[in-house]
């Protein structure tokens, strides 16, 4: 089984989802084609990472709309369930205040066409899709359950795929939003060491 999905077209999917505490019947990234999508799984509402995640992700949306990027998280979990947790204050471990989209993947295909089902769980890992403007996904990342993900790693890679549509130059390694990238070429890649 491949278990990258980079540089394919984003599984389609159609699902309920609870956004800014509506459920919404129909929920699918193929109508926000047109925006950067970052496009993460976490394994179930109401427990103890999987919180401090989502406020990460809640207390950086500004950043992530000011790229033109759409965050939504998706979990196995019933859409009943993403709104109670939603209705839950954050100082009883609840996600209350988080405005992006949760999707919920209670059949459990969305997960497994993202390849990120834990099948002997029945959750699903970590996973992180950072999908672009056509829907083609340009970077995954999957942790295992007990490691949280870098809200900032995500922001980081979002802008290194802005800085290459935008400039046609590759990003080397450890570069940050504001940095110099290179002509994917050998006279760049000399030139760019000639800097550091």
């Amino acid at each position: 089984m491949n278990y990258s999905l980079v540089g394919k077209t984003a599984p389609h999917f159609t699902a309920k989802a609870i956004v800014k505490g509506n459920v919404v019947d129909e929920f699918s990234l193929r109508d926000h084609l047109g925006k950067y999508v970052i496009f993460f799984f976490y394994p179930l509402d109401f427990t103890f990472v999987c919180p401090t995640e989502l406020h990460a992700f809640q207390d950086m949306l500004p950043e992530f709309e000011k790229r033109g990027c759409l965050v939504a998280g998706c979990s196995i979990d019933s859409w009943f369930s993403h709104l109670a947790w939603l209705n839950t204050p954050k100082s009883r471990g609840g996600i209350e205040g988080i405005e992006y989209p949760l999707v919920s993947d209670i059949h459990k295909n969305i997960a497994r066409h993202y390849q990120v089902l834990k099948e002997e769980d029945g959750i699903a890992y970590r996973g992180l899709f950072l999908i672009d403007k056509q829907g083609i996904v340009r970077h995954q990342l999957i942790n295992d359950l007990p490691l949280g993900r870098s809200v900032d790693e995500a922001i980081r890679m979002l802008d290194a795929l802005i800085f290459f549509e935008k400039n046609g130059e590759v990003c080397p390694a450890n570069w940050k939003a504001g940095a110099k990238g290179m002509k994917p070429t050998n006279e760049g890649l000399v030139g760019y060491f000639t800097r550091m």
